[in-house]
């Protein structure tokens, strides 16, 4: 629009494939962010989980954003509300878990019970997934498109007034 420029920090392009990696990125992981936010799905709830992080050697600061991360990055990933923000945190979050905790289990998922633990390959995934939503953005159906393109700033006046 002539003389409006819109808010950078929501700009995301009119792309369904980004809506599709944001929606299955967040549909991942707001689940395991209800069990350990909420107890949800079996989970042990915010104080369980905090005290097997912290008990597991994680600082209480730590704990506590992985919890926040995953539970409200999930969120924001499904309703597409900053965005960058939630993809960037739960990509965070899924690296570290990857290389801390799931790498000694090696590459594969634990399908057959065969192993103590699943391996690295969903969080690869998880992160690239991540990665391209933290790159660009939302896509097409998501809040902060509506964002970029509803609030418009007009460029003759300022963009704030005492």
């Amino acid at each position: 629009m002539p003389g409006t420029r819109s808010i950078p920090f929501f700009q995301t392009p009119h792309d369904w494939a980004l809506t599709i990696l944001r929606l299955a990125l967040g549909i991942m992981i707001l689940p395991h962010g209800a069990q350990k936010l909420l107890g949800s799905f079996g989970g042990s709830g915010f104080t369980g989980t905090m005290q097997g992080m912290t008990a597991g050697g994680l600082p209480w600061i730590v704990a506590f954003l992985v919890i926040i991360g995953e539970f409200f990055g999930g969120l924001g990933l499904i309703i597409g509300f900053l965005t960058r923000v939630s993809a960037a945190s739960v990509g965070l979050i899924m690296l570290v878990a990857a290389l801390m905790v799931h790498r000694p289990f090696g590459f594969f998922m634990n399908w057959m019970g065969q192993q103590k633990g699943e391996g690295i390959e969903f969080f690869i995934l998880a992160v690239a997934l991540a990665l391209v939503v933290t790159i660009r953005g939302a896509g097409a159906f998501s809040v902060d498109r509506w964002l970029s393109t509803r609030r418009q700033v007009d460029s003759t006046r300022p963009a704030y007034s005492v």
